[in-house]
């Protein structure tokens, strides 16, 4: 017997019956969102070369991808990322497509999570990119957007809103190495602030204070006047300006209690530009939704365009939404049909069906079972449909 025959990989696993019926029901909700505002469907290819992933500002860790070679030995890649490709899709087969370009997407994602993580290796994502336009104008669209589409999800919901700027902005000119960057990044991401401590314990620079405050600085508007004590400079007050405006203007425009400044959002993809976001719902305690504008990616497939876009998690959003109402995805077929022929059982089925019902044909032999099967799976009717093609009806 082959050992893994009857295994899934890590970081998947089967879906079954209510979680497949939530999670396209999520996904129908969402898709019917993007196409209400106007955008048109892509589908990138789930192989793709390595060296879409691996440029200056768009490297994915290695390890982190699923890698294979094709008939020609060369790198492949599962997807891991759905931005990437179709920054590399607008900059060839839509580059003389007039910009700005209002595209979504339903597809999935691969990455190699660490063992024991409690993450999946394959998501479901939902999401949309607009690719060029008034960059203030394409930020916004994008934040109501993303509280649409979370509240699709559930209406509980919040998006937290920061600037990847702000922590570019702090670490540039103090000469970090790329690791101490990666430490800082991760620690002030996850808010764990013993971490920035030990970072800064043998040594202190100008900036330690805004480093350690970052994490800090989370809530409602009031953020914005608590940040000036610690990010000082023109860049950093500009940064903030811009944010508070753009915040403004998305509280008019949804209710302004799901929002939240989080000033240490600092995403692990190094394409992020400016405007930062994550989307949670209640009951799931990692983010269901997360985007930000990307304003030099597309330059490095060839095509100069600022970007802005987010990815829905499907997955996440369909375990909530069973949590909450898992008896709505149950579903029971209306009638139960039994006989001996097939011809006059399978009219039969046709003619329920037209009418609207949900059908489940038994295909056992013996009256009996079928009523008992109809009992078991909750079918509160069976039809019973004799070698002369005559109907009897009966109710469990």
């Amino acid at each position: 017997m082959k050992r893994y025959a009857f295994l899934t990989p890590e970081g998947t696993r089967d879906m079954l019956f209510e979680e497949c019926a939530a999670k396209r029901d999520i996904s129908e909700r969402i898709t019917k969102l993007f196409e209400s505002y106007g955008y048109s469907e892509v589908i990138t290819p789930g192989l793709e070369f390595y060296d879409v992933f691996s440029g200056k500002g768009r490297s994915i860790p290695q390890e982190n991808m699923y890698k294979l070679v094709d008939g020609k030995n060369r790198l492949m890649v599962l997807r891991p990322d759905n931005t990437m490709p179709i920054a590399r899709l607008a900059a060839t087969r839509l580059k003389k497509e007039e910009l700005p370009l209002k595209l979504f997407y339903n597809q999935n994602i691969f990455m190699v999570n660490p063992k024991d993580s409690g993450r999946d290796d394959e998501i479901s994502q939902s999401g949309i990119e607009i690719l060029g336009g008034d960059r203030g104008s394409a930020a916004l669209e994008a934040l109501v957007l993303a509280a649409k589409a979370l509240a699709a999800c559930d209406e509980d919901y919040r998006l937290e809103i920061g600037d990847s700027g702000i922590f570019a902005e702090l670490i540039a000119g103090h000469g970090y190495d790329d690791l101490k960057v990666d430490k800082l990044r991760h620690a002030i991401d996850t808010k764990e602030l013993p971490a920035l401590d030990r970072l800064y314990k043998d040594h202190t620079d100008d900036d330690e204070a805004a480093f350690k405050a970052l994490p800090r600085l989370f809530g409602g508007f009031e953020v914005f006047d608590e940040a000036r004590k610690y990010l000082h400079g023109e860049v950093l007050e500009e940064k903030l300006n811009k944010l508070k405006k753009l915040c403004e203007k998305l509280g008019e425009l949804i209710p302004k209690e799901k929002i939240r400044v989080d000033l240490g959002l600092v995403h692990k993809k190094d394409y992020y530009t400016g405007i930062i976001f994550r989307g949670y719902v209640e009951g799931y305690g990692q983010p269901v939704l997360s985007g930000g504008r990307y304003d030099k990616l597309l330059g490095e497939f060839g095509r100069d365009a600022d970007a802005v876009g987010f990815a829905v998690n499907v997955e996440a959003a369909a375990k909530v939404l069973l949590k909450k109402d898992r008896a709505r995805f149950i579903k029971f077929p209306d009638v139960l049909v039994f006989g001996e022929d097939n011809i006059a059982v399978m009219k039969h089925c046709e003619e329920l069906i037209d009418e609207g019902k949900t059908v489940y044909r038994f295909l056992g032999e013996c009256p009996k079972c079928a009523a008992k099967y109809a009992e078991e799976h909750g079918i509160k009717r069976v039809d019973i449909v004799d070698k002369d093609g005559k109907i009897t009806s009966e109710e469990v």
